[in-house]
C-alpha cells in the first residue's frame, strides 16, 4: 500500500501521537482491507453509547472528509475527525489473536475508567 501524497482540501495531517497503530493491528487490518474491500482508509471514531459513556467505532472508507485528520502509522492509512481526536490524543490500537480477550484493543491514556469488555470507557 503506497502513502498518501497529496490530502484533499480540508483534510490535516498528524502524526502518531494522535493515534498509532500496533505492527500486529497492522497487520489484521491489512487483512480485513483486503477481504472487506470497502476502502483503504480506516476511520476511527468515539461515539456516545456503551456501558461506560463512550465507545470506539472503527469502519473502512475510500476517502477522507473535509475536517479529518490524516495519520499515517504501520502503513495504515488512519483518519480521525477532530471532535474524535480531542478524546483519542496518544491511544494505541493493538491487536491480539486470542481465543479469549483476543481482538482490537485500544489503549487511550485519556480514558479514566473503562468496562471489563473494553470497548468503551469515559473521561
Amino acid at each position: 500500500m503506497s502513502e498518501l501524497l497529496e490530502l484533499p482540501v480540508g483534510v490535516r495531517e498528524g502524526n502518531e501521537k494522535l493515534v498509532q497503530v500496533s505492527p500486529s493491528a497492522a497487520v489484521k487490518i491489512f487483512q480485513l482491507i483486503e477481504r472487506e474491500r470497502k476502502g483503504e482508509f480506516l476511520r476511527v471514531r468515539i461515539t456516545g453509547g456503551g456501558c461506560n459513556g463512550l465507545s470506539y467505532k472503527m469502519k473502512f472508507v475510500s476517502e477522507p472528509k473535509e475536517g479529518d485528520i490524516y495519520v499515517l502509522s504501520e502503513g495504515v492509512r488512519v483518519l480521525v475527525d477532530s471532535k474524535t481526536a480531542l478524546y483519542l490524543r496518544g491511544t494505541l490500537l493493538g491487536y491480539s489473536d486470542k481465543l479469549v480477550a483476543g481482538g482490537f484493543k485500544f489503549s487511550n491514556p485519556n480514558a479514566k475508567a473503562s468496562c471489563s469488555c473494553g470497548e468503551s470507557f469515559n473521561l
